[in-house]
């Protein structure tokens, strides 16, 4: 495997105006074949889809072309692949379908440990149909949520589990695969946030067991919507409101309005992108896509490694990503600073590492950082060494009270 990471940042414009980014976990910066598609897409001869003129042909051929290529990086059905204006959206869209199946007495389970995106939805919705929502905790010191801790909170009456497949707060990536299992035991779906999960690893929903999995392209390189994958069988027996003369046939019946060609274009080039980043990758897509995820794991890894190290050196330092398996994203505190003061200092020193919950405000609390949280560091496939030391840098004169 090979990952060329200065060839890889050649093709990053927002790079050269020198700032280090550790805010792949909020939104990555944007590649130049993917700036190029949006612009091609907006500049071409553009329709309604259809068959017939080059502007509906265009159109047609942008949306499959891009639920294909979603379908290979999530391993999943392109048939199945429903778009939205993101996945926030998506999942408030779905828990409104869902609960109309629900009654008072049933179950919804949500973890501490998600983004509010994947926690308030399910419990707005369980409240409109009387159902009991269920909360299946994490362990604070280690960041761990096990398929035990789901199981804790099952029962038969369970019919949804909402869960993420890597916290964007603190890394860490739950046994998925494992917490399937007694979900549907149970007789219960499961709705699987990888958003921040999905710019890190591989994903295969099957393996997963997850019932619908959503992400966002704008964190793996693309632009600004949200997408949801699910076994098409599965979304033939939802019923979601729609305009009468929408079309019924699935997966458009669950998007709402004209699709964003020009963003659809830019998120296959962005999967393109992914695809090729071991430049010595060969074989179908999915198959470049897997080896070059592996380079973008192991490249990542070894970033992570030297940040982990760095801050072991530094006192008043306390790192709250303590996972076994976790993406290379860390939270941290700083006794007696502000990390919000921290975020300014490095801002300056032009390291843009952002201070906050960042949505995940169950998490946060949980760990005892109230709503505030902590100084986010998330790795991207542009950070380099480089990147790392300056960062190091400006943790360590922020503590030493350097100017």
């Amino acid at each position: 495997m090979t990952y060329d990471v200065e060839t890889i940042r050649a093709q990053f414009p927002a790079l050269a105006a020198g700032t280090a980014h550790f805010d792949g976990p909020g939104g990555t910066q944007t590649p130049r074949p993917v700036i190029e598609a949006v612009s091609e897409a907006l500049s071409s001869p553009l329709s309604n889809r259809g068959h017939g003129t080059i502007g509906e042909r265009n159109a047609e051929s942008i949306v499959t072309g891009c639920r294909q290529a979603l379908a290979d990086l999530l391993g999943a059905d392109p048939a199945g692949i429903v778009f939205g204006r993101s996945a926030t959206q998506l999942a408030y869209d779905f828990s409104r379908t869902l609960a109309e199946t629900w009654s008072p007495g049933d179950e919804v389970v949500v973890t501490r440990l998600d983004h509010d995106s994947n926690i308030r939805p399910w419990v707005q919705a369980a409240a409109r149909a009387g159902a009991t929502v269920r909360w299946a905790d994490f362990d604070p010191a280690t960041g761990e949520l096990t398929a035990d801790d789901i199981r804790a909170v099952l029962s038969e009456r369970t019919r949804l589990v909402a869960v993420t497949a890597a916290s964007n707060l603190i890394g860490t990536r739950p046994r998925i695969a494992e917490i399937s299992r007694p979900v549907h035991e149970a007789g219960a779906l499961m709705y699987v946030d990888g958003v921040h999960h999905t710019a890190h690893s591989l994903v295969d929903v099957a393996q997963l067991g997850a019932d619908f999995f959503t992400c966002s392209p704008y964190k793996f390189l693309g632009p600004h919507h949200g997408v949801l994958a699910a076994r098409p069988e599965l979304l033939e027996t939802l019923r979601p409101d729609k305009l009468l003369p929408s079309t019924d046939a699935v997966p458009e019946r669950f998007e709402l309005g004209t699709l964003p060609y020009e963003f659809l274009a830019g998120t296959r080039a962005a999967v393109d992108f992914l695809a090729g980043l071991d430049a010595r990758a060969s074989g179908t897509r999915r198959q470049r896509l897997a080896t070059a995820f592996a380079a973008l794991e192991g490249h990542e890894e070894n970033l992570r490694a030297r940040i982990d190290k760095g801050l072991s050196t530094l006192d008043g330092v306390t790192v709250h990503s303590n996972a076994t398996d976790r993406t290379p994203t860390l939270l941290l505190t700083v006794d007696g600073r502000s990390t919000a003061d921290a975020c300014r200092f490095l801002a300056e020193r032009g390291v843009h590492a952002p201070s906050g919950a960042f949505y995940a405000i169950e998490a946060s609390r949980r760990l005892g950082l109230s709503d505030t949280g902590g100084l986010r560091v998330g790795l991207a496939p542009y950070n380099n060494t480089e990147d790392v030391e300056r960062l190091l840098t400006g943790l360590s004169d922020f503590l030493a009270g350097r100017s």
